[in-house]
């Protein structure tokens, strides 16, 4: 039997895919390139026979890991153009998560070249439910659940967004730099030099239970890391200042392991700041120590190194998973016992982001990082093998098989080791005059399932006490810090096809059968 289109049909197919499928639901469309729709034709690489030395098998096995990620998005679905659910994810997530999604589809396109989820990137983060009237991402929508924490992964992303020249086409906002610089003075509004000699609070309505007096981490880490990053970007000296302000906090405080160079959660305004709570988690890590690493890129001081490389050592003590798998990654607080909430299964992505590009703020730091980040990628694609499609991906990547865990999650932790194999091949940060804005939104199709000429790359294969904010325990399925879940996501726009169905379609008079492979 011979092939089922022929070659020379194949771009008419394409071309009419993108022209007339989404005339057909009443949303912002994933496949706007046209490329996942003919992947059933070219050739889909499973996850866990992913090569990390090939860049096609790497785009191959990100894209699939990607689709499945936003799978579980249903915001571009309502049919309320001003609905709260654009660009938020469903519960039991909260709305910090879907920040942290944008930001790794924004790696995603970045390193892979494919825009097939650039438009609903967009939708989301010019939102005004997420982006708010003050563009700053303090929307009153997400208020009851919005800490300062929370606010600086929507400001990451928009800060990749700026340095990647990402287009910002919404002539009524900002630029992405302004925008991000609007979430840094946000922070540094609330810096609290009353108490403790500094630092912010965990939270920022006194109405939000639990974090009005604890300062902690994830909070002071975030405006640290984004003010170097703004420093790189700007050239300002005021940015670079409150980067060293808040690294010296956070060190003094205790934050900052002085021998080990642990990040720890936080500390209490009601002990004076004087106790540490000593629970640790990877995403910490990896907000420091890409702030430090981006510190050193931009000042050039020696010191910069040094930290960021005590910090990857730090970091080391979440590859080491008592021996099951070298220099696997796993979530050290929670991944023993069971008890990692919805929060944490996403936490192994961000150390997986900040780690690949810290690799490119610091080259020296390379090979260290590679060491860690090559078995830790082949672990996480090797559990990448249940669910309902046979390849959704698992939670304990040390285990070496899928852990029944599926869910957005492990998805979005695997797509951030996986697709930053590819991080050497991309253009490092823009920063001075190189960052422009965008406006035009042409995307160039990519399809991710074709194979490459070049065979390979030239890469070279080589429990804490309970968190401030991230209970171990999961959260109540119908709630987000005690309100009220938010109106059920509308699905009256339609189903895109689902995997393993086709559709006819009629091409310059031929019928022909395609199968086709895009998001429900």
């Amino acid at each position: 039997m011979g092939p089922l289109i022929p070659n020379y049909i194949e771009p008419y197919i394409t071309q009419h895919i993108i022209t007339h499928l989404p005339q057909h639901f009443n949303m912002v469309n994933f496949v706007k390139s046209g490329a996942p729709v003919l992947a059933a034709l070219s050739g889909i690489i499973a996850p866990k026979d992913l090569k990390i030395d090939s860049p096609s098998s790497i785009r191959n096995v990100a894209a699939t890991v990607a689709h499945d990620a936003m799978s579980y998005y249903k915001g571009n679905t309502t049919t309320d153009p001003n609905s709260v659910d654009i660009g938020d994810v469903p519960d039991p997530y909260y709305w910090w998560v879907a920040g942290a999604l944008w930001g790794a589809m924004l790696d995603y396109y970045h390193y892979t070249q494919d825009p097939s989820y650039n438009d609903v990137v967009l939708q989301a983060l010019l939102h005004p439910t997420n982006l708010a009237p003050t563009f700053d991402y303090v929307p009153k929508e997400h208020a009851k659940e919005e800490g300062n924490d929370d606010l600086f992964f929507w400001g990451s992303a928009v800060m990749s967004a700026a340095e990647r020249n990402f287009p910002q086409p919404n002539e009524k906002a900002p630029a992405w730099i302004d925008i991000a610089a609007n979430v840094f003075n946000s922070l540094i509004s609330r810096w609290d030099a009353g108490n403790c000699n500094g630092g912010m609070l965990w939270q920022i309505y006194p109405d939000n239970p639990n974090g009005m007096t604890y300062k902690n981490s994830i909070s002071n880490g975030g405006l640290f890391q984004l003010a170097a990053r703004l420093a790189r970007a700007t050239g300002n000296q005021t940015y670079l200042d409150w980067a060293q302000k808040t690294w010296d906090w956070s060190a003094e405080v205790g934050i900052i392991d002085p021998t080990s160079f642990h990040i720890y959660d936080g500390v209490d305004i009601k002990t004076s700041c004087k106790v540490v709570n000593k629970a640790s988690f990877t995403y910490t890590s990896g907000v420091y120590i890409y702030g430090a690493a981006v510190m050193a890129n931009h000042t050039g001081k020696k010191e910069w190194v040094e930290r960021t490389s005590k910090l990857i050592d730090g970091a080391g003590w979440f590859f080491q998973n008592g021996g099951q798998a070298k220099n696997v990654m796993y979530e050290a607080a929670c991944e023993p016992n069971d008890k990692c909430n919805y929060d944490m299964i996403t936490f192994k992505g961000y150390l997986s982001r900040f780690m690949w590009q810290t690799s490119v703020m610091v080259p020296s730091l390379r090979q260290k990082i590679e060491d860690y980040m090559f078995p830790s990628v082949k672990a996480a694609a090797s559990v990448c093998t249940g669910g309902k499609t046979g390849r959704e991906c698992g939670m304990k990547w040390y285990t070496g098989s899928f852990d029944n865990k599926p869910g957005l999650g492990p998805q979005m932790c695997a797509l951030e080791a996986i697709q930053g194999l590819l991080i050497h091949d991309a253009p490092a940060p823009l920063k001075g005059d190189d960052i422009k804005l965008v406006r035009d939104t042409k995307w160039k199709p990519l399809d991710t399932y074709k194979p490459d000429t070049a065979k390979t790359s030239k890469r070279a294969v080589s429990p804490p006490p309970r968190t401030s904010r991230r209970d171990v325990s999961p959260p109540p399925k119908t709630s987000r810090r005690g309100v009220s879940s938010p109106t059920k996501r509308s699905d009256a726009a339609g189903r895109l096809l689902r995997g393993g169905e086709t559709v006819a379609l009629v091409v310059f008079g031929v019928a022909t059968t395609v199968a086709a492979w895009v998001l429900a």
